[in-house]
């Protein structure tokens, strides 16, 4: 792992993204927390990984002015604040893959998250297990059709194929393309991010968990 911690460290900064390593969960919330100041605007995209790791009850707190989808009492109030989030100080989440030459990936039905990652918010910190870690863009494009995407699914249950299968149906293609799937109603694979070299560096910050964490 230290090996590995070191060349995301060097692609990462390469690509104009800043990399933290954490030991543990807790050490995760920490550097969070310094990255932090108290009553700026948080938003945040749906993620299990700053569930699980303790960030989510920590910009809730009420330290921050934390941008809450779960407090949306309908659809229009969560579009509305949606659109607050590309103004917001900080953009908390995850990432669905990262390679080891320092690119993130990252597929969306929404999309909310993978348009903060891309443009807006001020800062956008990403906390990320090690089980995200994939060699190359190929290996992270399977890994959403293999684990993210039905896992996700399973999760919301969108009754779409991969929630059955847990695969897409692209891949009984061998010839499939990245943007290939189901036709489903609900499908979550709909806009896709490669975030490569940046243009404002350290916008992104990357904290790597030495623990498998989120899908």
């Amino acid at each position: 792992m230290e090996e590995v911690c070191k060349q995301l460290a060097v692609a990462l900064n390469k690509n104009n993204m800043a990399f933290y390593y954490a030991e543990t969960k807790d050490d995760a919330v920490g550097i969070v927390k310094s990255l932090l100041k108290k009553g700026e605007i948080i938003g945040m995209g749906g993620s299990r990984t700053i569930e699980e790791c303790g960030v989510l009850a920590l910009v809730k707190n009420g330290d921050y002015n934390f941008l809450d989808r779960c407090n949306c009492t309908d659809d229009m109030a969560k579009q509305h604040l949606c659109h607050r989030m590309l103004t917001a100080d900080t953009f908390l989440t995850s990432t669905n893959a990262i390679t080891l030459d320092g690119v993130l990936y990252n597929v969306d039905g929404n999309s909310n998250r993978v348009s903060n990652i891309a443009y807006g918010a001020k800062q956008v910190i990403v906390v990320a297990g090690k089980n995200k870690i994939v060699s190359d863009l190929s290996q992270a494009i399977l890994r959403v059709k293999t684990i993210a995407a039905p896992k996700n699914a399973q999760r919301m249950h969108t009754n779409t194929p991969c929630e059955f299968s847990g695969k897409c149906i692209s891949l009984n293609n061998p010839n499939s393309t990245l943007e290939e799937g189901c036709d489903s109603e609900k499908r979550i694979c709909c806009n896709y991010l490669i975030s490569a070299t940046q243009r404002y560096k350290d916008r992104i910050k990357v904290i790597l968990v030495n623990e498998e964490l989120g899908f």
